[in-house]
């Protein structure tokens, strides 16, 4: 069984929560963004895609270096 490398991916909030959906200020919670500018390093799994997803128009992604 081969394994292949996880990526890691940048995750930075950019956009307040305020007047949000609940599940939207959870999910940013649940990524480990409270404040906006603070940024997370996030193995590219499907877990943290499907997170990404639903808050997408709050942050910013990028690969990590």
């Amino acid at each position: 069984m081969t394994t292949t490398p996880v990526t890691k991916i940048q995750i930075t909030r950019i956009k307040s929560g305020i007047g949000s959906k609940q599940n939207h200020r959870e999910t940013l919670r649940s990524l480990g963004l409270k404040k906006i500018g603070d940024t997370v390093v996030r193995d590219n799994d499907v877990i943290t895609q499907g997170m990404v997803r639903t808050v997408a128009h709050m942050i910013t992604v990028e690969e990590a270096k």
